[in-house]
């Protein structure tokens, strides 16, 4: 989709929310969702005990009649929704662990799914055990298969607003993945998958009964929630498999990480860790790394030399480049 393309679908969807969002007196992101359910229902208005009203719904139709002729393939509905949603967080600010992950973090962990996982013969099932409104998740499943893969995902949430704007999404780019609203720590996941991979919100776990099984739950006090999601969604992943996790660069530092540790002692190898630019965060304390972890089993082994690299900038192809061949550097000799 070229760049007038993009800003001209941009600007006709951001109106039609606009208008529906003063029609229906609602909030930015409930528009949003009347939006692409329209969309989904053939570009048709609904209209409920006369709303929207006539003058509105006659306006809506003359964007929809535009919107109706652009031919949009999945990834550039995906880049037009993450635009969209940017713009809502702009107008009704959201709290840290609910905002987007930002698409130079989602090519990256395309790129590492792809050097781990060589075989596109072999479907990939991806499970995100925090999936938001899913822009990570699509990020993978709709670069992967131009790559070549097939790729399904699994995607949940307890946010009950996120989790149906992730399912609006997914259904208006028709990709394939199964999306739930529920707690990923209160109960067991059904799928074993090939791969997990998640954003994952910081902080602390509320219920320490829920917690108190895991590993990684802390002895005294609430336990993290992003040490608890990531044992989960490594529970699901079969023998040999790997997790890409969006954690604290201080995660081995952490008042917690005793129990980090131990679990990794005991269930996966800590393979990787991908300092991302300081500009993508706040502040210090804000600071993510990627961390790769694998699964053991009888094709798995540490590797001689961890994975640690640091990316100055994402913004730069030299950086990026070099960032690249250290990582097919580091695996020729580790695996």
């Amino acid at each position: 989709m070229s760049v007038e393309s993009v800003e001209k679908n941009f600007h006709l969807n951001l109106e039609a929310i606009e208008l529906l969002q003063n029609a229906l007196t609602t909030s930015f992101f409930e528009a949003y969702l009347e939006q692409v359910g329209n969309i989904l229902d053939g570009y048709n208005v609904q209209v409920i005990s006369d709303v929207p009203d006539a003058e509105t719904v006659e306006k809506l139709q003359a964007i929809y009649r535009e919107l109706k002729a652009e031919k949009l393939e999945p990834e550039d509905i995906r880049k037009l929704a993450q635009l969209l949603l940017l713009k809502g967080t702009q107008n009704e600010p959201v709290q840290a662990n609910h905002q987007l992950t930002p698409d130079s973090i989602g090519f990256l962990f395309v790129y590492l799914i792809a050097q781990f996982y060589t075989d596109k013969k072999e479907p990939l099932t991806i499970l995100d055990v925090g999936v938001g409104t899913g822009n990570l998740l699509f990020t993978l499943l709709t670069n992967l298969k131009l790559s070549g893969y097939e790729a399904r995902g699994i995607g949940i949430d307890n946010d009950e607003l996120l989790i149906e704007i992730a399912e609006a999404n997914n259904q208006w780019m028709n990709t394939q993945a199964t999306l739930s609203h529920q707690d990923a720590l209160q109960q067991e996941l059904p799928d074993v998958v090939d791969v997990a991979v998640s954003d994952l919100p910081v902080g602390y776990y509320p219920v320490d009964s829920i917690a108190y099984p895991f590993a990684m739950a802390s002895k005294q006090g609430h336990s993290y929630a992003h040490h608890l999601l990531v044992e989960q969604a490594m529970k699901q992943v079969r023998q040999n498999g790997y997790g890409f996790f969006l954690l604290p660069s201080n995660f081995l530092d952490s008042e917690q990480s005793e129990y980090f540790k131990n679990w990794l002692g005991e269930t996966a190898y800590l393979q990787g860790i991908i300092q991302l630019p300081d500009e993508l965060f706040k502040n210090e304390a804000s600071r993510k790394s990627i961390v790769i972890l694998q699964n053991k089993g009888t094709l798995a082994k540490q590797a001689d030399k961890i994975l640690v690299a640091q990316l100055a900038s994402l913004k730069d192809p030299q950086i990026i480049n070099h960032f690249f061949k250290e990582v097919t550097d580091w695996k020729q000799k580790n695996f």
